[in-house]
């Protein structure tokens, strides 16, 4: 039974009849559908206002259909349908709407009930409900329960002071929406509780630089003109309203002479999401504010409005338009982001998420032009390389031993020179001091983006703010309420009852074994896709021609790679999924808490699926092979893949491009504007096969709450950062073996701003504004990866490229001080004869000679030695530089870093003098306040004191008879 489309049928009256006194004397507005009734708790739909207007369906026809197109006034759902209220809200719910002439006939019982029982029956929906039920079976009691509490919840937020208008007659079927609209004084006490700083009408002049620092920032600002977007928030400011905490008992401070603009739409939002998050529903133990009643569906969405739309030739100008034409837009992508105009619509916390995207990949434009210049370096230099050019000489007649048992044959080092020109581009001198600069650009980026967050914060008014306790969560005050109900059952005493570790113990372990297994999960995948390598290359040498055999190990290579990258796509999905089911399951008290344990064990799930194939090609594979004769197997007939002759960068290289590329082109552009597109293509049909059932409905223009519900809901800022935070990592963490990590990020990120603002702007709901001063858990994320990545170049340089045995053949072992010999040096040699029984090529004589001795890459003693086979001293030579390089470099970079942070100051100079101005400035204000109040006092006090004067002196009689009272003076007229 569905009595709300009845209550809300007031809505279409006249406005000249929006307001009518009832018999209390109380104004009773037509458009809320929830007024509180004298009953304290109870809110319901006040029937005698429609009583007493006398409510008729004939008159209002008549009245609907001389008056104008109601949507005029309210903007299309901006307004409430006086076109005065603004529309700070949307509450959105489902109901089964019933047919035409039911809805008559109940429209008439629940007036008649309204006039007969008004008095005696203070819930009116339940005597509507006991008498239509003789002749209407009770529908679904769900429904009712849903709308019994959304009456009361409505009731709830009418008594805080908010305004509320219901609209059903609605293009989409079966929905239902609540406007919300809070007055001036709500406003007022709700920003005076949030402690929200607005400006003052005191104004003072910025700091301005001067002399050559002032030339310079005008020349700097003409040249940068023209990337400049073309807002007002983004011009530079030369003065700035003092701010302060907003107080009622304070406001001849504050600007008010316009009330309408004083509160922007994005605070208003705000204020009204606090409202509905702690205002709670008692019909049911466990609603908790808009939170729980979303979760059970008592509500379907909540959301502020978008300030209007952003295309079309009629629209008005707004603030959504502008972000869409100068910062959602491809065209703008060479142009500096309107980051104060983001704040002003969507927040501080999604201001300091594009702010941060921005500082970032400015900062790749340095890092990306050294990437550049380094691998331009080992393009020059590939032909003077000595290792390289000895691999490729025809004339070194030097004989490898077998890639594999029995199937694989002999094979010549000059084979392998295409491998050995390529591992030069990316395994050279250069690579070294690309990793130290990385280092340091990661150390200065982080101090670059403390001092731009400073900046925000001083000219976002947050330097004084503090985060406060949150509300608990939903789910955390229903387990609560379960522990409390669990212990009245047993008798016992209850206090204030609290989750304990005891409570959480099942969801930690949960949590411990459920990670374990995703990690164990992805080392499972990646050493199956290891015995796919070892197997495919085993099934390639065998059937492919000797011609083929040469392209066996690229074609093993690039298939793997692209295994893992769809696995990696595949759990990234999977991952995120288990990492928000087992917070969930730890039920954090607040939603910060939910947040940062959310963050981190989808960063950690999500690092090491996207890492682990890297770090094992980086420093497991070609590790543990063995040597000829001696292999090491995983099953009985499978060896342990060797790195290629030129070393492992190049396929780290590999590796790690095609990982990073695909990640970025599928995951994060294709996947962002595929599946949205999708989404809107599959809300498109629904709504054309119902616009074609309904051909009236689909000629009606569609209100803007209408419109922003068909637009998918904001999820939250987690994946945006995380996409990021993994791009980081490529570009850090490995970038010895790919100095164009940086470039490629540098053009992802260019797109991904204006793709993540087109989405925000144009494809997801309103999002409620969030204060924020920094970036939260996402810093230290940062500064871990940043730590982690000197570790872990410094280990690729030393293990992983030939950096380490070059330095130290050049300086112990070279007979003429270069570089001729070293590829000889670092073979070993074997006798073919020490072969195990069928492990011998099926073919020895494939290269058209007898092979005696093939060589195979490792620092072991020659077979005609005592120790034949043994580790050599060259070997321990070469690993004691390579532990003396990990820990100099490390320690010497780490020590760079810190000096970088040590050096460069977290607050800018010149903010905190701002700061500090502000300060002062606000004490004088107050300080002048008081002595104007004391000026006045005294004023009120002198003219007190000269009228009793003069009262005693011109009537001596009177004030004699009267004991010298002044206010005898005053109060009696005296003839002198």
């Amino acid at each position: 039974m569905d009595t709300d489309s009845d209550f809300h049928g007031v809505d279409f009256l006249p406005d000249s009849l929006s307001e009518v006194p009832d018999e209390t004397g109380m104004r009773v507005n037509k458009k809320y559908s929830c007024l509180p009734a004298e009953e304290k708790g109870i809110h319901i739909i006040n029937i005698r206002a429609i009583e007493d207007i006398g409510y008729d369906q004939h008159e209002s026809t008549l009245l609907n259909s001389l008056s104008k197109n109601p949507d005029a006034d309210c903007k299309y759902g901006l307004y409430f349908r006086d076109g005065k209220r603004k529309v700070d809200y949307i509450l959105v719910y489902h109901y089964k709407k019933s047919s035409a002439g039911r809805t008559l006939t109940r429209r008439a019982q629940h007036n008649d009930a309204g006039a007969r029982g008004a008095k005696q029956d203070p819930l009116p929906g339940k005597g509507v409900q006991m008498e239509m039920g003789e002749s209407e079976p009770h529908t679904d009691c769900h429904e009712d329960d849903k709308r019994f509490r959304r009456e009361e919840y409505e009731g709830n937020l009418v008594e805080a002071g908010l305004e509320l208008e219901h609209d059903e007659d609605t293009k989409i079927h079966g929905v239902g929406f609540v406007k919300i609209h809070a007055p001036w004084n709500v406003l007022c006490r709700e920003a005076e509780f949030l402690k929200l700083k607005m400006p003052t009408k005191k104004m003072y002049q910025i700091n301005q630089t001067h002399g050559l620092l002032k030339k310079i920032n005008s020349v700097l600002q003409k040249i940068t003109e023209p990337i400049q977007p073309k807002v007002a928030e983004h011009k530079p400011q030369t003065v700035k309203r003092l701010s302060y905490p907003f107080s009622r008992e304070k406001q001849h401070l504050f600007d008010l002479s316009d009330r309408d603009s004083f509160f922007d739409s994005k605070t208003r939002s705000t204020i009204v999401y606090e409202i509905l998050k702690r205002t709670t529903c008692t019909k049911a133990k466990y609603s908790m504010g808009i939170t729980s009643l979303l979760a059970n569906g008592v509500y379907s969405a909540a959301y502020p409005l978008h300030d209007g739309d952003y295309e079309g030739e009629n629209v008005e100008p707004n603030d959504r338009k502008l972000l869409c034409e100068e910062w959602a837009s491809y065209g703008v992508f060479y142009k500096y982001q309107p980051i104060d105009l983001v704040r002003k619509y969507f927040g501080e916390k999604i201001g300091l998420y594009f702010a941060w995207l921005g500082v970032y990949t400015q900062m790749l434009i340095p890092a990306s032009i050294v990437g550049i210049i380094v691998f331009l370096y080992g393009c020059a230099t590939v032909d003077e390389n000595i290792p390289s050019m000895e691999m490729c000489d025809q004339r070194n007649n030097i004989t490898m031993c077998p890639l594999c048992d029995r199937t694989c044959s002999y094979w010549k080092m000059s084979s392998a020179c295409a491998t050995a020109r390529a591992s030069h581009l990316f395994d050279n001198p250069a690579t070294v001091f690309f990793s130290v600069f990385m280092a340091l650009w990661a150390a200065t980026f982080m101090e670059h983006w403390k001092r731009k967050q400073m900046r925000l914060n001083y000219r976002w008014d947050l330097t004084g703010f503090e985060e406060e306790e949150a509300h608990p969560r939903a789910e955390y005050e229903a387990k609560v309420l379960e522990k409390s109900l669990r212990k009245e059952h047993k008798h016992k005493e209850t206090d204030k009852e609290k989750l304990t570790w005891k409570d959480r113990f099942p969801a930690y372990l949960t949590n411990f074994v459920g990670i374990i297994f995703m990690v164990g999960l992805t080392f499972a995948i990646v050493f199956g896709v290891i015995i796919y390598r070892i197997s495919t290359a085993a099934a390639l040498a065998i059937s492919a021609t000797p011609s083929g055999r040469s392209s066996v190990r690229v074609t093993v290579t690039a298939t793997a790679v692209i295994i893992n990258l769809v696995v990696i796509i595949f759990l990234d999905e999977v991952y995120g999924c288990i990492a928000r089911w087992l917070t969930q399951i730890e039920v954090p008290k607040t939603d910060k808490n939910f947040e940062e344990r959310l963050i981190f064990k989808a960063f950690l799930l999500k690092f090491v699926n996207a890492y682990t194939p890297i770090f094992y090609v980086a420093f497991f594979k070609g590790r543990f092979v063995g040597r000829p004769g001696d292999y090491v197997y995983i099953f009985h007939s499978f060896r342990m893949e060797e790195c290629a002759p030129g070393g492992c960068l190049m396929e780290l290289c590999i590796q790690l491009s095609i990982i990073m590329l695909g990640k970025q082109l599928i995951q994060n552009n294709l996947f962002e504007i595929g599946i949205p597109k999708m989404k809107k293509f599959i809300r498109y049909m629904k709504l054309k096969r119902r616009r074609s059932l309904d051909h009236e409905e689909h000629m009606k223009k569609k209100q803007r709450y209408e419109v922003d519900y068909n637009l998918e809901p904001f999820s939250g800022l987690t994946p945006e950062y995380m996409e990021m935070i993994i791009q980081f990592g490529f570009v850090t963490l490995f970038v010895a073996s790919f100095p164009l990590a940086p470039l490629f990020a540098l053009l992802n990120n260019i797109i991904e701003i204006r793709l993540d603002a087109k989405k925000f702007v144009t494809e997801l709901r309103r999002p409620v504004a969030v204060r924020a001063k920094d970036i939260g858990i996402w810093y230290n994320i940062l500064r871990g990866i940043g730590k982690l990545a000197v570790i872990i170049n410094a280990f690729v340089i030393s293990f992983t490229s030939d950096f380490i045995p070059r330095l130290v053949y050049l300086y112990m072992y070279s007979e003429n001080g270069t570089m001729h010999g070293f590829v000889n040096h670092t073979l070993s040699s074997f006798n073919v004869s020490d072969f195990q029984a069928g492990t011998a090529p099926n073919d020895p004589m494939e290269l058209g000679y007898e092979v005696q001795i093939c060589r195979y890459k490792d620092y072991r003693e020659p077979p005609w030695s005592e120790n034949k086979y043994d580790i050599s001293k060259d070997f321990w030579a070469v690993l004691a530089a390579r532990l003396a390089f990990v820990i100099v470099f490390q320690n010497l970079v780490m020590f760079m870093s810190d000096f970088v942070d040590w050096i460069i100051p977290d607050i800018p100079k010149d903010i905190s003098q701002q700061i500090h101005k502000e300060k002062v400035l606000m004490v004088e204000v107050f300080m002048r306040e008081e002595q104007g109040k004391l000026q006045m006092l005294e004023t009120w006090k002198d003219k007190d004191k000269k009228k009793g004067e003069n009262c005693n002196n011109h009537s001596p009689r009177l004030s004699l008879s009267h004991s010298g009272s002044l206010s005898s003076c005053h109060s009696y007229p005296v003839d002198v």
